[in-house]
């Protein structure tokens, strides 16, 4: 019987009379993703239309996931809030803490042993506040919500940008930073800017080397790291009903790469299969008797273009396998010779060092049997591997059962390590290099989402591609990042030439599931006796102080930093060593901004103290800044905050005097986060005024006083020599969030509703 039965039965009871009433108000057929966003009003049954890209639209989402690293701010947000119980369901997963190093076992303990405070904190809130939880070593959080409580036409926002993963199942999945999710769970409407909707036809079917993989990865080339940003994409199409459900998962997890604000598909025979395979037969009873508004309607599938604001068409058929990078998720480049050309004329080592598979991407069961038939060939046809090789599979569900059936004792046979059911290198908790930062320049490739500069393993001179799981195998195998396997031919251990057949594998496995001890641990049914302690003294966990309000008398700000070119949220809130850090806002503030690019000397965490003339670190600067009671500004590039959901990346320049961050164009959750925490998100409103700003400027906004929707503010800019420069700056905050920046925080209101 499936999680929250209730809940999802009472979903389906609504979801005729509201998709009936908002398609009779607009007037037109609708597609899944209108219908869903409809049927989820905060206020009940549609009463009318809204503006796609425009209106800002109160949501009520079904349910929250939050991950270790993000739940800890979170909860300790909630924590504030004045609330005895979770308003929605929500479930903590305890999967980004988890180093890999040696393999599962001896990691998983390193975990346990490192990491105990924060996971005990964390089981602790949970079942004092109603939330389920997840262990240490039960899964990767977006696998074990395909698994468990993703089900179609649902609603779900979740702490971490990849929760876009379970619209494989037929939802609008969207990841949110943490004080979106602790509104929900407070019992408050979930705000959202109605997003524009991208409609990509899929013709065709997947064959012989091609996998849902290159499917996003040929989306990714097609729209860039910022074309989907304020949009869902919605798949339709014989191609996608011909593709497994985690398959779809595949896809829509890497629509975080694009900027979408989510991806989805319309419920078929695949969703049902998968929800069947996973005792959720419920669901699929539910589903099936108002399926008809769990996809979208007929008419917007035969004229999309009149439904979308923009149509894309793949025929799969005619899709090669592609690997996409290095240093950004968009740069897509086909298998084989195309590789050998640009590899070669951007001076990429062709070698490959490591492969590796899993990920919250590419770590279901179908997927590691595709690898490993596969890696089967590699023992069967003497050829071994050229590369090291390692494995993430999804869950503690998909470990057991892969294990059952012989699929890792293949991987064990080439020596590949087995790491725990956890995110480890694709977040980059990889314990690769004792000294990453001058580590030598070197090609991985691998089955994740992301592929930053420094992202898998601290390195910078690693160049890591991306790719399915069953090319991750054969370039292993080959230890070339130009290996096509369908062309190439390898020369094994008896001084053959063989080739690879073109892999197989189960979409579902054919004895079913199977598992011992899931993980899962039920809150009690009343939490109030539990006590949640925080430790005065601890470096890994911090009580929070709300944050004052910011003021409209914001005048003599220093430049912090200009930053140039990419600025993600690993650029202004690194992971790997630092998560350790993401339940302690102040020890944490020590890593801010010390990965982005300074424009006047294109150092990292080197920029001019103003006040002293020297050249210091970026916290170490603005900690001399707040000492003396100096706020500062940034400024940034394009598409500033692309990546993680990580709120860290607004709370610790707010928490250290960032009043405000202006830049060219936000990344949609950035620029949330940023209001949430009562700063000012702002972008030029002449993007070559971004040249304007010099290292010494002081900055005084002239009008706070007036802020209001829809309405520029105005900044003087005071550079050294005293001359001046007065920059139009364009903001999107609307009534509700003026009302955060002027209370301090977005917390900080909901503590005086509450109260």
């Amino acid at each position: 019987m499936a999680f929250d039965i209730d809940m999802i039965k009472k979903v389906y009871a609504d979801v005729a009379k509201r998709v009936d009433a908002a398609r009779e108000i607009t007037g037109k057929p609708l597609t899944l993703a209108e219908k869903i966003l409809y049927a989820h009003l905060w206020e009940g049954k549609p009463t009318k239309t809204f503006v796609r890209g425009k209106d800002y639209v109160d949501f009520a989402p079904d349910r929250i996931a939050l991950q270790d690293a993000t739940a800890q701010m979170a909860l300790l947000q909630f924590m504030q809030a004045g609330k005895s119980k979770v308003a929605v369901p929500t479930t903590t997963h305890c999967d980004h803490l988890i180093q890999a190093k040696n393999g599962a076992s001896s990691d998983l303990q390193s975990a346990l042993n490192t990491s105990n405070e924060v996971f005990n904190f964390l089981e602790s809130v949970s079942n004092k506040y109603g939330l389920g939880f997840w262990k240490p070593g039960a899964g990767i959080i977006h696998q074990v919500v395909l698994e468990n409580y993703a089900f179609p036409g649902g609603m779900m926002i979740g702490t971490d940008s990849h929760t876009v993963n379970a619209g494989g199942l037929g939802m609008v999945a969207i990841g949110v930073g943490g004080a979106d999710a602790v509104d929900v769970m407070a019992g408050m409407a979930w705000e959202l800017k109605f997003p524009k909707l991208i409609g990509v036809k899929l013709t065709g079917k997947l064959s012989g080397w091609t996998a849902p993989k290159d499917v996003i990865l040929k989306v990714a080339d097609i729209l860039t790291v910022k074309g989907g940003t304020g949009a869902i994409v919605e798949y339709f199409g014989p191609g996608a009903t011909s593709m497994s459900c985690t398959g779809k998962g595949t896809i829509c997890n890497m629509g975080a790469e694009i900027g979408a604000t989510t991806s989805t598909f319309g419920y078929d025979d695949a969703m049902e299969r998968y929800l069947r395979a996973t005792d959720r037969s419920d669901v699929a009873d539910a589903a099936n008797k108002v399926k008809n508004y769990l996809t979208g309607d007929a008419e917007v599938y035969a004229n999309p273009e009149e439904y979308f604001d923009q149509v894309i068409e793949i025929n799969l058929s005619e899709l090669s396998p592609l690997l996409n990078g290095p240093f950004t998720p968009d740069l897509s480049t086909k298998a084989g010779a195309d590789m050998t050309a640009i590899a070669n004329k951007n001076d990429w080592p062709l070698k490959i060092e490591w492969g590796l598979i899993g990920s919250c991407t590419n770590s279901s069961y179908e997927d590691l049997s595709r690898a490993a038939s596969v890696a089967q060939q590699a023992i069967d046809k003497g050829l071994g591997i050229k590369a090291e090789f390692g494995i993430n599979p999804g869950s503690e569900k998909v470990r057991y059962t892969a294990d059952r059936d012989g699929i890792l004792e293949i991987f064990e046979k080439l020596d590949a390590t087995i790491f725990t059911n956890a995110c480890g290198p694709c977040i980059g908790q990889w314990a690769r290099y004792s000294d990453p930062a001058n580590a030598p320049k070197n090609s991985i490739i691998h089955s994740f989402n992301r592929n930053f500069a420094k992202r898998a393993d601290g390195n910078p001179n690693t160049h890591a591609f991306v790719a399915s799981p069953e090319m991750v195998a054969a370039v292993t195998i080959a230890g070339r990042l130009d290996f096509n396997p369908i062309t190439d031919k390898l020369i094994n251990k008896n001084g053959e030439e063989v080739m690879l057949d073109e892999p197989t594998g189960w979409e579902l496995p054919p004895k079913g599931f199977e598992v011992k001890d899931d993980g899962y641990l039920a809150p009690e049914e009343d939490g109030s006796h539990v006590e949640v302690a925080v430790k005065e003294d601890s470096e890994r966990l911090q009580l929070l102080t709300p944050f004052t309000p910011l003021g409209t008398e914001l005048k003599g700000l220093k430049l912090l930093i200009k930053a140039d070119g990419k600025c993600t949220t690993d650029h202004i809130s690194m992971a790997g060593p630092w998560l350790r850090f993401r339940g302690h806002l102040d020890n944490i503030a020590n890593n801010t901004l010390i990965g982005a690019v300074n424009a006047f000397n294109s150092k990292t965490n080197f920029v001019k103290n103003q006040l002293t003339g020297d050249y210091d670190a970026v916290p170490a600067v603005q900690r001399a800044y707040k000492k003396e009671g100096i706020k500062s500004i940034v400024v940034g590039d394009h598409n500033y905050g692309e990546g993680s959901s990580r709120e860290h990346a607004a709370m610790q320049p707010r928490h250290l005097g960032v009043a405000a961050v202006i830049v060219k164009s936000f990344a949609r959750i950035h620029e949330t986060n940023l209001k949430k925490q009562g700063m000012l998100g702002l972008t030029f409103d002449n993007e070559a005024d971004y040249d304007l700003i010099q290292e010494d400027d002081t900055f005084n906004f002239l009008d706070l006083h007036e802020f209001a929707p829809d309405k520029q503010l105005i900044l003087e800019v005071i550079h050294r020599d005293n001359s001046k420069d007065t920059l139009k700056l364009n903001h999107t905050y609307n009534d509700a969030q003026i009302k955060w920046y002027h209370e301090g925080s977005a917390l900080n209101l909901i503590k005086k509703q509450n109260a």
